[in-house]
């Protein structure tokens, strides 16, 4: 037998040493050695030579590179016996399996695939580097979660068939803490104070589910900037941070944070002007302002100037403009005066308006809420009223704008609108629990998007103990281009409360349809007017209470005694106003909500009455992450024409949507037997106070309140018979706690409330929710 051997590293050096050299001859046959796993056709399918081709050293070089290029085999050789070529292959094993012992914080499937990612993976060819590095990887991972004390030990077990096992032991430890923050230097400000300012804090009853008492760089980095802007907030021009220590115990259980500081002089702010090319007056640009000289500095004020000057520019066309202050700093005075440089930059105007994202919702849905025009020139106070009004469909959870330069010009934007859809169709589910009522239940199915054109369906039924709805209704909200809106509803309505224990007993039974017509008048108002006809057969009980049955009498009733039934028609007008200058449907955190609506029978149906309800929300944003929401509704219902107000028409307070705490329905005039009869005046009063969930970050669908509830209302006296006079003495209050999350699964409410002010007589009902499912 006559070999020439060619390992991989000769051939690595071939140019180097020609010694290894040998002379061509034509390959007569290729035969494949060493292989367990790869197929042979793999390693043809590699070799840059095939049989009846010439084989000289070059080809030999490129062969064992291109071989070893595959990552397949941990060596390569090539030997020759009587012109048969033979290729020797030691495959490198692959990865059988891949396990973890001991770890609890992070889930296992999660971390196959970040290894899968990275090329460790079974089945795949096993490479000590990587695996070096998935090691370290798992290190740092468990750092970023404070474990200090993690220690991973990978083992590697070789199996039959050339494979390997792959063990990842881990030894998590425990948490490490942060045991104390100190700031040193601090002479202005309480070091508490400042303190409270970071968002890493010492453990705390929240902080197992905010973790913000593990160090974490970036939170920590975060925490600097809020502490420079304080200080920077009140005047301390020159504050520095000198320098910060985070040390650990030997224990890996405790880490420390120390923060050295300089704060420097406080300064005044001595004069203000603007400069530049000022295509407004001057005097605008001062009233935009929010530095005045005189007052300590603030960069967040003088952060607020510049905005405002650049948004005032952008809303007269000058998309690109760029304001700049420069401080003329008097150490000495312990002054600064600031120059502010105004730059417009070109006028522009926008080319082209496009909506992304909306893979349900027409375009024209979304473009017929747009402020800014194309062809017009750009308006950032229209861009925004226009996102404003797209955000308020509530077809989207989010709504972004962006306006890059058309590419080319100078003078040309184009405004693209990016909107991430959410499910618009719910199916609602209601809830609540009392010692009375035990559970009631209702439910309701709707879609506020239909077929993503934007008009409104509702198909409405109601399961609750006392109430069984069937109700559809329709809105168009676009019915003309100039948003007029169309829509109707029918309606069939049973209402018993012979098993609710809290309203004296009665039952009717509603037919009714009607038409609504919406018209905007203003941006944020529209008024509203409907015709509706109603037929309602309502039927009194022994236990009834007297008001009851004296208005069966009075429209005759199959008994004389006022116990039996009968049946009025009706004929309603109902009108409104309403508006709204909230910033979001969903997640309202300013502006104002108004409403006035209005309902009126008339001839030549069976009832004469009139009923009015007001509703004013005002919304005030706290920082960046809070609100406060005031909320107030009244009411008012008379008869006219010597014939009263149908009491199944009266007021009802209490409960999940009014004053939280009490029973549903539960405040106001009583029978002699205790159950609520309702009332024809209404007072309702409501002030809470939003933030987020802890832990949540930006995710807006999270919102926890405390709230304080009050009302009551007033009506004809069961016994006397005579008008209540309105007394605010009379309201009930409550305070609690709220949670409302906007889940995948559907809008969740929860309350707890526990009532301030409370009479003997009056059903409490802590603890109620709401639950729905989204399609």
């Amino acid at each position: 037998m006559n070999r020439k051997r060619l390992s991989g590293l000769i051939m690595a050096l071939f140019a180097s040493f020609p010694a290894f050299a040998f002379d061509p001859f034509v390959v007569k046959d290729i035969r494949v050695e060493g292989i367990q796993r790869t197929e042979a056709g793999t390693v043809f399918n590699y070799l840059p030579v095939r049989v009846g081709d010439t084989f000289d050293e070059g080809q030999a070089a490129d062969a064992i590179r291109a071989l070893f290029a595959t990552g397949f085999f941990s060596d390569v050789r090539i030997e020759t016996e009587n012109d048969v070529l033979v290729v020797l292959l030691d495959e490198r094993p692959a990865i059988a399996q891949i396990d973890f012992v001991g770890v609890k914080e992070f889930d296992k499937d999660q971390l196959k695939a970040g290894l899968r990612e990275v090329g460790l993976a079974e089945s795949r060819i096993f490479d000590r580097a990587l695996l070096d590095r998935a090691e370290q990887e798992l290190k740092r991972q468990y750092l970023s979660r404070g474990k200090y004390a993690a220690a991973v030990t990978t083992t590697v077990t070789p199996l039959e068939r050339n494979r390997v096992g792959i063990n990842f032991s881990v030894e998590e430890g425990e948490v490490a803490k942060i045991a104390s923050i100190t700031v040193v230097g601090a002479k202005a400000f309480d070091t508490e104070d400042l303190v409270d300012l970071f968002q890493l804090t010492t453990p705390g009853w929240l902080t197992w589910y905010t973790k913000n008492d593990q160090y974490s760089r970036q939170k920590l980095s975060a925490d600097l900037e809020n502490l420079r802007s304080y200080y920077l907030n009140q005047g301390y021009l020159d504050f520095n941070i000198d320098s910060t220590q985070v040390s650990i115990t030997p224990d890996k259980k405790e880490i420390y944070i120390t923060v050295n500081i300089t704060e420097g002089e406080q300064y005044t702010v001595s004069g203000l002007r603007f400069t530049g090319e000022l295509i407004l007056p001057e005097s605008e640009y001062l009233a935009l302002s929010t530095v005045r000289p005189g007052e300590i500095f603030s960069r967040e004020k003088l952060t607020e100037t510049t905005k405002a000057v650049t948004d005032r520019l952008g809303n007269e066309g000058y998309a690109f403009a760029n304001v700049n202050a420069a401080p003329e700093v008097d150490k000495a005075k312990r002054e600064v005066a600031f120059t502010i440089f105004v730059d417009p930059g070109r006028r522009v105007y926008v080319r082209r308006i496009n909506v992304g994202g909306n893979t349900k919702t027409r375009d024209e849905v979304v473009r017929r809420e747009m402020r800014q025009m194309e062809g017009a020139w750009y308006d950032a106070a229209a861009i925004n009223r226009s996102r404003e009004r797209v955000d308020k469909l509530a077809f989207f959870d989010e709504v972004t704008v962006e306006t890059p330069a058309v590419p080319g010009t100078t003078d040309q934007v184009d405004v693209n609108f990016g909107v991430k859809e959410r499910p618009t169709g719910n199916l609602m589910l209601g809830a609540g629990f009392s010692s009375s009522e035990s559970i009631v239940l209702s439910a309701s199915i709707s879609q506020q998007n239909l077929f993503g054109s934007g008009n409104a369906m509702t198909l409405g039924l109601n399961t609750s103990k006392s109430s069984r709805t069937l109700s559809l209704s329709f809105t168009n909200p676009y019915y003309t281009v100039d948003g007029v809106s169309l829509g109707w509803d029918i309606y069939h309505r049973t209402y018993d409360t012979t098993d609710y224990s809290t309203v004296s007993p009665y039952k009717t039974v509603s037919t009714g349809a009607g038409l609504r017509l919406g018209y905007p008048i203003a941006e944020d108002d529209s008024i509203s007017f409907g015709l509706g006809i109603d037929r309602t057969r309502i039927t009194t009980y022994d236990d009834s209470t007297d008001q009851y049955k004296e208005f069966c009498i009075d429209f005759g009733c199959s008994d004389s005694s006022g116990i039996g039934d009968v049946t009025v028609s009706s004929l309603l007008l109902t009108a409104g106003w309403s508006r709204d200058s909230r910033d979001s449907f969903l997640y309202p955190r300013k502006g104002v909500y108004q409403r006035v609506y209005g309902e009126m029978a008339l001839p030549p149906g069976d009832l004469r009455y009139t009923k009015l309800n007001y509703q004013y929300q005002h919304w005030f944003p706290i920082g960046k992450d809070y609100a406060l929401m005031l909320n107030g509704d009244i009411g008012w219902a008379a008869g006219f024409g010597g014939k009263p107000v149908p009491f199944y028409k009266n007021f009802y307070v209490g409960g999940i949507g009014s004053v939280r705490g009490f029973d549903q329905s539960s405040l106001g005039p009583k029978d002699s037997d205790g159950d609520s009869i309702g009332g024809t005046r209404k007072a309702v009063a409501n002030a809470e106070f939003f933030f987020p969930m802890p832990g949540s970050g930006k995710d807006r669908s999270f919102r926890i309140s405390a709230f304080l509830d009050a009302g009551y209302v007033w009506g004809k006296d069961a016994v006397t018979g005579d008008d209540e006079k309105i007394n605010f003495g009379d309201l009930r209050y409550s305070t609690g706690l709220a949670f409302a999350w906007t889940s995948p699964i559907g809008p969740l409410k929860f309350s707890l409330g526990f009532p301030l002010k409370k009479e003997a007589d009056d059903d409490i009902q802590r603890f109620q929710f709401q639950l729905g499912s989204v399609f």
